[in-house]
């Protein structure tokens, strides 16, 4: 398989896998993430195979998303090996994916990782960042908001994460769009608390 065929492989896997999530960790969100990771690479001058690749699997195993989260990593280690990945490709797609998580606080080693945590931040922020937020609390159980009890609730998540995410980002392709983004949800929180 070419890097093409491999990529088109790995979109139907991530499609079977995530088609039917309601937390906003869904196919969509995963074909977003590659498709910034592969415009980010090209314009960072990285491996845009690896970037997009990493970008398509990165929530496969996260722990929040998977009763058995190794289990999900035995199997896509599998796949990737049927579709006859190199082991250098597999090399680098598990070290641009493994710290990728915003939960764990790593910074990625790899030009690729870095490009993939950039990508999957922005997806957390703006527009569709806002409505990826409560789609996750609702299915979570999350009121909106508390002015008692702030905690736990969907629009706490946007002080405790979301708004620190502009100043994490690594290239100067995402820091550049996540201003506007973070912009925007600040003109959202204002709004909602107007009418709250």
């Amino acid at each position: 398989m070419n890097n093409t065929e491999k990529l088109d492989a790995i979109r139907l896997y991530i499609y079977n896998i995530f088609s039917n999530d309601t937390s906003g960790h869904d196919y969509y969100h995963m074909k977003r993430v590659a498709k910034m990771a592969k415009t980010i690479a090209e314009q960072e001058g990285a491996n845009q195979f690896i970037a997009e690749a990493a970008a398509w699997i990165h929530d496969v195993g996260d722990r929040k998303l998977f009763a058995n989260s190794s289990n999900e990593i035995n199997k896509l280690n599998e796949f990737l090996l049927t579709i006859n990945c190199t082991s250098d490709q597999l090399k680098q797609i598990k070290a641009a994916v493994r710290d990728v998580s915003f939960s764990k606080g790593r910074i990625p080693v790899t030009q690729e990782g870095k490009i993939v945590q950039d990508a999957d931040r922005l997806d957390a922020i703006g527009a569709i960042g806002i409505a990826r937020t409560f789609a996750y609390g609702g299915s979570k159980e999350q009121p909106i908001w508390d002015n008692n009890t702030k905690d736990n609730t969907s629009v706490q998540h946007f002080y405790d994460k979301l708004l620190t995410l502009k100043d994490l980002m690594h290239t100067s392709s995402a820091k550049e769009i996540a201003e506007e983004r973070h912009n925007f949800m600040e003109n959202y929180l204002n709004q909602f608390f107007q009418e709250w």
